[in-house]
């Protein structure tokens, strides 16, 4: 039982510190025998570039979305803006029809995000395409920063930064930016290796050559775009110049509830994506796709269980100190985690117990997403998530 321990010990810290490690020291020998390329390009000769938007009942932020979009730095001949508004009842179409400066796509049906991309791919011509979200903000070169790296033809695709705005009175929400600026970390040291493993729906880009429709029943079709080039053996590179900005969930209820459908496409994504687990095609895919998702969305959550259980079994079996602090220091984690859950509620913030709360979110809905998952509960269609 002592071993099960230890070993269910090891996949947690390697989950979500060791990997981090591991790669880091990889990159940094990476760099010894190879020099960075230096990305030189000339404004006039980037290549032209779709911008796509997909917006449902958006009126509360398409107004400033438009207005953002509008700002982008971009050789003006060579770039198109299609906002696609499939299934919206409010005032988003409307108001995005009077923009002459943009494509609007409407249809009364709604069938999904992925279904309204895949209809807004028909009418692109350009050798790029990009993706962002209505309600997220984009750097003003944003499009140059992304577009300027497929002047390497091994590069398939670029995903930009995703930040989380969290102000001084952020309650435990806030634990979603403090995880996804170590998510951003990550996603460099996996580009400077080899790829980005999966890009972000917020912002992140293509060629357009090989965009490959992927099933309307996907939960994370960005996701499943984005490692289907990868899979080709084209790279996903990662441009933090080029971020999308938006507001953390207006509460937990709202993060958990966006955790658990990305936790039911990661399940969904592993399944569909088994061919990346099989190392002879390539290896190195392999190696940071499993250390840096499969991991996370499968053995992580039940390992936290397992080496709690396990560890409380121990210590009626063997009485030595090593497993008495190690089970002493779990307890102080949850605790922790559940003062940071009975603040939340009260509305104390308390940053400092906003991590373990938050960590311990994630993990659950990675269990509550996979059991929704195989019970055929989770929809592909985007049930939006309230932001502040």
């Amino acid at each position: 039982m002592d071993f099960i321990l230890i070993f269910s010990l090891i996949i947690v810290f390697y989950t979500y510190i060791g990997y981090g490690i591991l790669i880091y020291f990889m990159v940094k020998f990476k760099r010894i025998f190879f020099k960075q390329p230096i990305i030189e390009y000339a404004y006039e000769e980037l290549p032209s570039c779709t911008l796509i938007v997909a917006a449902y009942n958006e009126e509360g932020f398409i107004e400033e979305k438009i207005k953002d979009t509008l700002k982008l730095s971009y050789p003006p001949d060579k770039l198109k803006l299609i906002f696609v508004t499939d299934g919206s009842t409010d005032r988003t179409p409307f108001i995005v029809s009077q923009s002459p400066q943009i494509t609007l796509l409407h249809s009364a049906e709604r069938n999904g995000k992925i279904a309204a991309v895949h209809r807004a791919m028909e009418h692109v011509k350009s050798s790029v395409v990009v993706f962002t979200d209505a309600n997220t903000y984009l750097h003003q070169d944003s499009l140059i920063e992304l577009c300027k790296h497929f002047a390497d033809d091994s590069v398939g695709g670029v995903a930009g930064e995703k930040k989380i705005f969290s102000d001084a009175h952020a309650d435990a929400t806030a634990g979603e930016g403090i995880y996804w600026k170590y998510e951003s970390k990550l996603k460099a040291w996996d580009a400077e290796l080899y790829t980005v493993v999966g890009a972000a729906g917020e912002l992140f880009s293509i060629r357009t050559a090989l965009y490959s429709p992927v099933p309307k029943e996907s939960i994370l079709d960005d996701f499943m775009i984005s490692m289907g080039i990868a899979e080709r053996g084209f790279k996903i590179k990662y441009e933090p110049k080029a971020f999308a900005q938006e507001t953390s969930s207006v509460n937990i209820k709202e993060e958990l509830k966006r955790k658990i459908r990305i936790a039911a496409g990661g399940f969904q994504s592993i399944i569909w994506l088994k061919s990346i687990l099989v190392p002879f095609k390539n290896p190195v895919l392999t190696f940071q796709y499993v250390s840096h998702r499969v991991l996370r969305w499968t053995l992580t959550p039940l390992a936290l269980i397992v080496a709690f259980f396990s560890n409380l079994y121990v210590l009626f079996i063997i009485n030595e100190d090593f497993y008495i602090i190690l089970f002493i220091l779990q307890c102080l984690f949850y605790l922790s985690a559940l003062m940071g859950m009975w603040m939340e509620r009260k509305q104390v913030r308390l940053k400092v117990l906003f991590v373990p709360y938050y960590f311990c979110l994630m993990n659950y809905a990675i269990i509550a997403g996979g059991l929704r998952y195989f019970r055929g509960h989770q929809s592909a269609i985007w049930e939006k998530s309230a932001r502040k």
